[in-house]
C-alpha cells in the first residue's frame, strides 16, 4: 500500500474487525500515531490485514497484568487504518494508523489471539446549539492556560487544538493530550453524546489546571529558596573580596579556618596526627555554619590547637630552693620529705620525668594535698588537681566520643589544656575511693595513663589522637591501699604520711594554722596570742585525730568569736589584745569533748589495750572479757570482722590450753563458765590480723584474775603455738598509742626494723618491747 494513499470519508467501515489490544491508553478518533507490535500473534493479524483493506481496530485492556483475551477488553475502541509498517531488528514490527470512528463491539467472535469482533458504529449526538458553542470555547480558553504553563505541550499541539473545526474531536483531541488516568480517558471515548463528553473533559482541565497551581507554587518556593541561597553565596563571596582590599578581617568562619590552619601548621604534625588533623581542617572549611557538625568540628579544633603539644620541659630546677620550698611549707613529715627530695635529685639528674607516679598514702588533714601542691612550687611547675572519689565513669579519665551530645574530653586531657604544659604535677585525689558501674571502671582506665610504658601514646576518646603524657608528674592521694587494685599499686611508689601528734599539732598551729585562721577572719597578727597549754588543750580535748582539719576549724571558731566582740565594742576605744589560754578555749568552744578519762586503759582484770590502723589513721582498741557461770562457750560482740573472730578463736584456743600449763587452772574453769569478749564502740566495724595478742592477753586477765600493767598497748598476730606473728602500719598505730599516753608498747620482733621508719620525737618517751612468743608479752604485760 502507498504512504500517502487518501482515505475517502464515505468509505464503508466494516462491521467484522480484528482487534488490537492496547495496554497503555485508548486511542481516540481523528489521530495519526505509530505503534509498536511485539507479540506474534498481532504482527500475524497486521499481516493478515495488509493484504485486505487495512482496517483494524484498537481496543484497551482493562487489566495490564491478565493475558488479552476478550474477556479482559472494553467494548468500545477506535477503528484505524494502516497507513505503513516498518520491520523491526528485534522481530517486532511499527505501523502508523490513522483512527477513524468509534466503534461499540457487539459481541466477540473469537475471543483468543487473533481476537475478532462484530461491531457497529453508533451516531454521535451534536446538536449545534449555543450552549456546546460556549463550551468549546471554554475548552480552547482554558486548554489554552493549561498548554502555556506546561512545557510538554508542543507548539504544533496547540495550532492542531485551534485548527479542529468539530466540538467532539476538540474534546477528543484535549483528552488524549491531557495526563490523566487511562480508565479516565476511557470513560470519555464511551460517550458518543458530544455536549456530555466536553463537560468531562471541561472538568479534567479544571483538575489539571490545579495540578499545575501547586507545581508551580512549589517549584517556585524551591527556586526562591535556591536563589536565596546563591544570592547570600555570591554577596558573601564580594564582602570577602571587599574586606580583603580593604585590609579588614574575613568573615568568622574564614578567620577561625585561618586561625586553626596557622596554629596546627605551627605544630609541624607528622603521620597519624597530620592526616587527621587536616582532614577535619578541610571538612569544617566545606562545611555549613548552620550544620549540626560545625559546632562539634570546631571544639574538637580548638581543643586540639589550644593542647601543649610543642611546649618546652622544664626539668631544671633548683635543688635547695626546692628543699626550702618543702621546709616551709610543712612541718615534721621529715621522712617524707627526705623521700620526695631523693625522688626530685634523681630526676634532676636524669634529666626525664617518665616514670614518675607517687602515691601519698595517710589518714584525712595530714597535708597529702599540700604536700602535692609543694612539690609542684618546688619543682616551678604547673600544678592541677582534681578528684576521682566516688567516680564510676571512665569517660571522666578518658573522655566520651566525639558523636555523642555534650561530649567532653577527659579529666588528663582538660588538665593540660589549662596548664599549657606538657610536664606539669597532676594530682589525683581519693584514688582508694573510685567505684566501678555499667558506664566502665576508672581505676582500669588509670592503669593506661600511669603506666609508664603505655602513656606516651595516651589516646583520649574525645581528642582521638595519641598524645605523650609520660612528662606529667602525677601524685595520688588515698587514706588506704585497702581498696585501691593491685595492678594500680605496682605502677605507684607509695608513700606514707603518718599522723601528727600533739606536740607537732601545736608546732604546725603556730606556723601555719592560726596565721591562715587569722586572716580567713579579718583580724591581724597581734590581736590573738595562744599560749603553749591552750594549743595543747585543744589538741587534746578537741581535735583528737590523727590530721590538723578538726584542729583548724577549732581555731577557725575562736577567731569568728574574738572578731565579734572586736566588731560589737564601741568605735574609738581602743582595739585590746586577746590572750588565749585553757580557760578562754573552755569559754570559747565550750565543754570539751574528749576528756582524760576517755583514754582508754585497762583497769581491771579481762581488760587490754591493743592498737588498730584505719583509713583514718592509728587508733588504740580496748578490749574486755567477761566469765559468766554457765554452760562452756565462747561469745562474741563489737562488729568483729571474719578475720579477727578466727584470731579470738585462735587466742581462746591458746589461752585455756595455757591455764593449765603454767598457771594450773584446769578445764573445769572453762567448762563451768561462758566467756565473753567484746571491743567497744560497737557501732564501728571491725577488721585486720594485728589483735591476737592483745585478745590473748585480756583473756588471760580474766582467767588469772591479774590486771595487766598500766600504759600498756600491744600490737601483734598470733598463732595456735604461741608465735607473734609481723603486722603492718606499726608508724600510725605508735602515733595513736603516743596520743594516748602509752609508755610501752608490745610489738611483734619481725617489725623491729620499722622503728627505724618511725620520727625521733614520736618514739620519745614510749618503750618498745619485740617479741617472737606468747609466754614474753605475759612476762611483760604482768
Amino acid at each position: 500500500m502507498p504512504d500517502n494513499e487518501i482515505i475517502p470519508i464515505d468509505q464503508v467501515l466494516p462491521t467484522k474487525l480484528p482487534i488490537i489490544t492496547l495496554e497503555g491508553r485508548p486511542i481516540f478518533p481523528g489521530i495519526f500515531t505509530p505503534i509498536m507490535i511485539a507479540n506474534q500473534p498481532d504482527i500475524l493479524l497486521v499481516e493478515q490485514v495488509l493484504t485486505g483493506d487495512g482496517m483494524i481496530g484498537l481496543v484497551l485492556s482493562k487489566n495490564e497484568e491478565t493475558t488479552p483475551y476478550a474477556d479482559n477488553l472494553y467494548t468500545v475502541g477506535t477503528i484505524a487504518k494502516i497507513v505503513k509498517k516498518i520491520n523491526l531488528p528485534d522481530g517486532g514490527i511499527n505501523i502508523y494508523i490513522s483512527t477513524l470512528k468509534r466503534f461499540q463491539v457487539k459481541k466477540f467472535l473469537a475471543k483468543e489471539p487473533p481476537i475478532v469482533a462484530a461491531v457497529e458504529y453508533p451516531e454521535e449526538f451534536n446538536d449545534d446549539t449555543d450552549e456546546v458553542k460556549a463550551l468549546t470555547r471554554a475548552l480552547l480558553s482554558e486548554m489554552k492556560q493549561v498548554s502555556e504553563n506546561n512545557p510538554l505541550f508542543s507548539e504544533e499541539m496547540r495550532l492542531n487544538m485551534v485548527n479542529i473545526d468539530n466540538p467532539g474531536k476538540i474534546a477528543d483531541f484535549i483528552a488524549s493530550i491531557l495526563n490523566i488516568d487511562k480508565k479516565d480517558q476511557q470513560a470519555v471515548l464511551e460517550q458518543f453524546d458530544v455536549r456530555a463528553r466536553m463537560e468531562q473533559v471541561l472538568i479534567y482541565i479544571k483538575k489539571e489546571q490545579e495540578l499545575l497551581r501547586i507545581q508551580k507554587k512549589v517549584q517556585a518556593e524551591i527556586n526562591e529558596r535556591i536563589e536565596k541561597s546563591q544570592r547570600e553565596y555570591f554577596l558573601r563571596e564580594e564582602l570577602k573580596e571587599i574586606k580583603e582590599e580593604l585590609g579588614m578581617p574575613a568573615d568568622a568562619k574564614s578567620s577561625d579556618y585561618q586561625k586553626f590552619k596557622s596554629i596546627i601548621d605551627s605544630f609541624g604534625f607528622e603521620g597519624e596526627i597530620k592526616e587527621l588533623t587536616e582532614q577535619e581542617l578541610e571538612k569544617f572549611n566545606l562545611m555549613d555554619s548552620s550544620s549540626s557538625e560545625y559546632m562539634v568540628t570546631r571544639n574538637w579544633l580548638e581543643l586540639v590547637c589550644s593542647l601543649p603539644w610543642n611546649a618546652p620541659l622544664s626539668n631544671d630546677f633548683d635543688m635547695k630552693k626546692a628543699q626550702e620550698t618543702l621546709e616551709a611549707d610543712h612541718y615534721g613529715l621529715q621522712d617524707v620529705k627526705d623521700r620526695i627530695v631523693e625522688y626530685l635529685a634523681v630526676r634532676k639528674l636524669k634529666k626525664d620525668s617518665k616514670g614518675s607516679i607517687l602515691c601519698l598514702v595517710g589518714p584525712p588533714g595530714v597535708g597529702k594535698t599540700s604536700v602535692g601542691r609543694s612539690i609542684a612550687r618546688a619543682m616551678g611547675k604547673q600544678f592541677f588537681r582534681f578528684s576521682v572519689g566516688g567516680m564510676r565513669d571512665e569517660a571522666e579519665i578518658k573522655g566520651h566520643r566525639r558523636t555523642y551530645v555534650g561530649a567532653l574530653p577527659g579529666k588528663i586531657v582538660q588538665g593540660l589544656r589549662i596548664t599549657k604544659s606538657r610536664d606539669p604535677v597532676f594530682m589525683i585525689d581519693e584514688i582508694d575511693k573510685m567505684g566501678a558501674s555499667y558506664q566502665g571502671d576508672p581505676s582500669s582506665a588509670l592503669l593506661e595513663a600511669l603506666d609508664p610504658e603505655q602513656n606516651f601514646s595516651f589516646r583520649d576518646h574525645y581528642l582521638d589522637l595519641p598524645f605523650d603524657i609520660s612528662n606529667i608528674f602525677f601524685i595520688t592521694t588515698a587514706n588506704t591501699l585497702d581498696t585501691i587494685p593491685r595492678p594500680l599499686i605496682d605502677r605507684m611508689e607509695v608513700i606514707q604520711i603518718p599522723g601528727y601528734i600533739d606536740s607537732e599539732k601545736i608546732e604546725i598551729a603556730r606556723h601555719y594554722l592560726i596565721p591562715k585562721s587569722l586572716e580567713k577572719s579579718g583580724l591581724k597578727k597581734g590581736d590573738v596570742r595562744y599560749t603553749r597549754d591552750a594549743l595543747l588543750f585543744i589538741a587534746d580535748s578537741y581535735a583528737r585525730e590523727a590530721g590538723v582539719r578538726d584542729f583548724e576549724k577549732y581555731l577557725d571558731k575562736i577567731h569568728r568569736k574574738i572578731a565579734k566582740s572586736i566588731v560589737l565594742e564601741e568605735e574609738g576605744t581602743e582595739r585590746k589584745k586577746f590572750i588565749v589560754d585553757k580557760a578562754a578555749v573552755q569559754k570559747y568552744l565550750g565543754k570539751p569533748i574528749f576528756h582524760p578519762e576517755d583514754i582508754k586503759r585497762a583497769t581491771r582484770p579481762g581488760m587490754a589495750v591493743g592498737l588498730a590502723w584505719t583509713s583514718l589513721g592509728g587508733d588504740t582498741l580496748l578490749i574486755e572479757a567477761v566469765a559468766n557461770p554457765g554452760k562452756e562457750g565462747f561469745k562474741l560482740t563489737g562488729q568483729m570482722g571474719s578475720v579477727m573472730q578466727e584470731s579470738a578463736n585462735i587466742a581462746y584456743t591458746y589461752v585455756r590450753n595455757l591455764a593449765a600449763q603454767m598457771f594450773g587452772i584446769g578445764a573445769d574453769y572453762f567448762e563451768g563458765r561462758q566467756i565473753h569478749l567484746h571491743i567497744p564502740e560497737g557501732a564501728t566495724p571491725k577488721d585486720g590480723p594485728s589483735a591476737g595478742i592483745t585478745m590473748a592477753t585480756a583473756l588471760l586477765s580474766l582467767v588469772i584474775k591479774k590486771k595487766i600493767k598500766d600504759r600498756l598497748a600491744m600490737t601483734g598476730e598470733l598463732s595456735l603455738t604461741g608465735q607473734v606473728l609481723p603486722i603492718g602500719g606499726l608508724k600510725e598505730k605508735t602515733v595513736a598509742a603516743k596520743r594516748n599516753k602509752i609508755k610501752d608498747i608490745i610489738i611483734p620482733a619481725a617489725n623491729l626494723n620499722d622503728l627505724d621508719d618511725i620520727p625521733e620525737n614520736v618514739k620519745k618517751g614510749i618503750t618498745f618491747h619485740p617479741v617472737e612468743r606468747m609466754e614474753e608479752v605475759i612476762d611483760i604485760a604482768f
